[in-house]
């Protein structure tokens, strides 16, 4: 039996008490996804922007005018023949939308056949609904009744659709499910491919489902004390099926490998525990603080998205130290029970011995002969996948990137062809007065912003019920996704606003779609710099209190920032430039502004995982021989079928969400699957250990001052003394 540390003890504990963990777990799950189900998840559709402008219209028309700012939706109707204004047509219009304006939820439905409301030739017709109904609390139950109302009148031989936040609610929660159920199928195929044995590839999964549904009863207790978006459940299960796979993997691999080299089971689940468990334990917490870096943003609506993946991933880490050690001990033959043959090996990836895989020991000896070559070939596939990041255009998706049998992709088209492209990326403008009734300053704003060249047409001015604000709506004569809307904003802030506001005496806040996803994208620049830097030394920290050496954390940042910069590259590439989009689905148009942080936060821990899986185990061949050679070899060859395993579990699970209805998550899913990829194959298995076979024992080395100042973190079992640092 190994020795009394920590790590031990809880395997120890877990396998005495084999039935009472298990049960514990499933009682805990059960009792907090209950506990959630009656609490309910609040979710928000609706993102502050803390001290920007848009942020400020919006916050001016909620106090003064909140009528007119609402959840708003358009219903379009479009004439397959003749036009709207035609008898039967007309009736059939004002029927409908007679049915709508009865509905509980509405609050006022203007017509098309008012002024602005019919498209030039009679063809198109907008209404605009106006919902008593505000974006946190929204449900599609609460709009779906007025669309069924509307949507009746496509028995006239009209064509109507559904355009706005409320259509686009209705829309997700039709395309709801699915992505995970087939993360999860992939997963065990992997795992089967992986072990040989059904019921060895059930322990791994099972242990990652468990936590995965005690985080799922978690999100709705902490979606009531922080903002937590739609997405953030969705991602947090992407996550933590990725993490919690790969933890349990890691530990039953190392846990067969020792029942092959002669141990009983209970001694080899605790070893397993007291090494592979180590670095699961470390490797999640390079993961935790990637995705707590997020919180520096200081965006609220992030910080729901952090805790939930925080959790998951914790979660499956207690699960891979706990669950699967009571699942495993004592469990004689049966776990091997139910094999599946597979090609060319008998025993499969878990039963290695020391000496590591030949395969993948001679493919270290090739990269250990010609580092140089390895580094160039490397260098080449990251840094020209990374290259087409430079021209991302941030911004944020809208209706004309969804699915084409969408109603809310025909009512953005329908929209663009009768008015066109500007009034689906219309501004909204905040005026607030000099003094109350001023209509002459409201409509010298309206005046001088209508002379831009590239604005169409500015609605006239309307003043809220108290007299204090005046709205302005203005029409751009180009697309929300357009360059040259963004710098018609960039004049009337710069150029045209300030010197009307000092005239009239007005102060005016533009907000709207266009102005909101500018201001976003301005305020994730300016803190990304903070955020990286955090992350980046936080995580090289912990590196250098792990492995005792300045050159190893250095390169792991330097190594996950490549990959990082080609995933954000690929996407670039697939949803920004088109390449491939069609066969995801998905429309070409600027990457969400929010997306590169997050790429960033997660990328980089899962990246730290497999710098700290591998690492560990050259580490741990660098104590025991102080060859350093030796040790990238044994390292790779010990855990390069086991790294190259987890990776195709996660790069699998991750691609499939690609086929999830949300364009964000689709970004997500393919952004990750690239960025582990490279990361297992060419950077862990290639770069790595090419850089190391470079440096050699000066890998290693580490100043003395920061070797007494750093905290030590073993990764190696306790009764084992480590050699002596190279340290100067």
């Amino acid at each position: 039996m190994t020795s009394g540390s920590r790590f031990a003890r809880i395997a120890r504990w877990a396998i005495t008490h084999r039935w009472q963990t298990i049960l514990a777990w499933f009682v805990l799950v059960i009792a907090v996804n209950v506990a959630g189900a009656s609490v309910g998840l609040k979710e928000i559709s609706s993102f502050r922007l803390p001290d920007t402008e848009s942020q400020r219209a919006y916050d001016v028309l909620a106090r003064s005018a909140p009528e007119q700012n609402g959840l708003n939706d358009q219903f379009v109707f479009v004439a397959r023949e003749g036009t709207l204004r035609d008898g039967p047509r007309r009736e059939a219009v004002e029927s409908a939308l007679e049915d709508v304006a009865g509905i509980d939820e509405v609050i006022s439905v203007s017509s098309p056949f008012d002024a602005g409301g019919l498209s030039p030739d009679g063809r198109i017709g907008v209404a605009q609904v106006v919902y008593d109904l505000d974006f946190d609390t929204v449900k599609a139950e609460d709009i779906k009744p007025a669309q069924e109302a509307a949507f009746a009148a496509r028995a006239a031989g009209l064509e109507v659709e559904n355009g706005g936040p409320g259509a686009q609610t209705v829309r997700f929660s039709e395309q709801e499910g699915g992505t995970e159920l087939v993360g999860i199928l992939v997963a065990f195929v992997v795992l089967i491919i992986t072990f040989g044995s059904v019921i060895a590839a059930g322990v791994p999964l099972l242990t990652a489902l468990l936590a995965i549904a005690g985080m799922a009863g978690l999100v709705p207790f902490i979606s009531q004390v922080v903002d937590t978006p739609d997405f953030a459940m969705q991602l947090a299960i992407l996550i933590g099926l990725g993490v919690g796979v790969d933890y349990a993997l890691i530990v039953l691999t190392r846990y067969r490998s020792e029942v092959a080299g002669g141990f009983s089971r209970d001694d080899a689940i605790v070893r397993a525990i007291d090494t592979a468990g180590r670095t699961v334990f470390f490797a999640a917490l390079t993961v935790v603080i990637a995705l707590l870096g997020l919180l520096l943003l200081g965006l609220s609506f992030m910080q729901g998205v952090a805790i939930a993946a925080v959790s998951a991933v914790l979660l499956t880490m207690i699960g891979a130290l706990t669950v699967l050690p009571a699942l495993v001990s004592r469990a004689g033959d049966w776990i091997d029970r139910w094999r599946i043959p597979m090609p060319g090996s008998r025993k499969g990836v878990a039963k290695e011995q020391p000496g590591g895989s030949p395969a993948w020991q001679r493919w270290a000896e090739g990269v250990q002969k010609r580092p140089w070559a390895a580094v160039a070939v490397a260098l080449v596939v990251l840094v020209g996948l990374a290259l087409p990041a430079l021209g991302m255009r941030l911004g944020s998706g809208d209706a004309s990137l969804d699915p084409e049998d969408a109603t809310t992709k025909k009512a953005y088209d329908a929209i663009a062809e009768g008015f066109g492209p500007g009034v689906n990326g219309s501004f909204l403008l905040a005026i607030e007065l000099g003094k109350p009734g001023d209509e002459a300053g409201a409509t010298a704003v309206a005046r001088a912003v209508g002379g831009d060249p590239n604005v169409d047409r500015v609605a006239p001015p309307t003043l809220s019920k108290d007299g204090r604000v005046a709205t302005v709506t203005l029409f751009p004569r180009t697309g929300p996704q357009e360059e040259a809307t963004n710098d018609l904003l960039t004049r009337l802030r710069e150029e045209v606003l300030p010197p009307v506001e000092r005239a009239t005496g007005t102060t005016v806040s533009i907000g709207g779609a266009t102005a909101s996803n500018e201001d976003f994208a301005e305020v994730i620049a300016g803190k990304l710099p903070l955020f990286v830097a955090m992350v980046v030394i936080l995580s090289a920290l912990l590196l250098t209190a792990v492995f005792r050496s300045v050159f190893i954390p250095l390169k792991a940042a330097a190594m996950n920032l490549l990959s990082i910069g080609a995933a954000l590259g690929f996407v670039t590439l697939v949803f920004q430039e088109g390449i491939g989009a069609e066969l995801i689905g998905v429309g070409t148009g600027p990457i969400e502004s929010f997306v590169p942080v997050m790429l960033f936060a997660i990328v980089f821990g899962l990246s730290m995982d497999y710098e700290v899986f591998l690492m560990s185990r050259v580490h741990e061949e660098w104590i025991h021989h102080g060859d350093a050679s030796r040790a990238v070899r044994t390292g790779l060859a010990t855990t390069g079928r086991v790294i190259t395993a987890a990776a195709a579990i996660m790069v699998l699970v991750f691609a499939a969400f690609a086929i999830a209805p949300d364009r964000v998550i689709k970004l997500f899913g393919l952004g990750l699957a690239i960025a582990v990829f490279l990361d297992a194959l060419v950077i862990r298995c290639l770069l790595v250990p090419a850089l190391m076979e470079l440096m050699g024992k000066k890998a290693w080395w580490i100043p003395g001052w920061l070797d007494r100042v750093v905290p030590r973190l073993a990764l190696e079992k306790e009764e084992e003394q480590p050699r002596e640092k190279v340290v100067a």
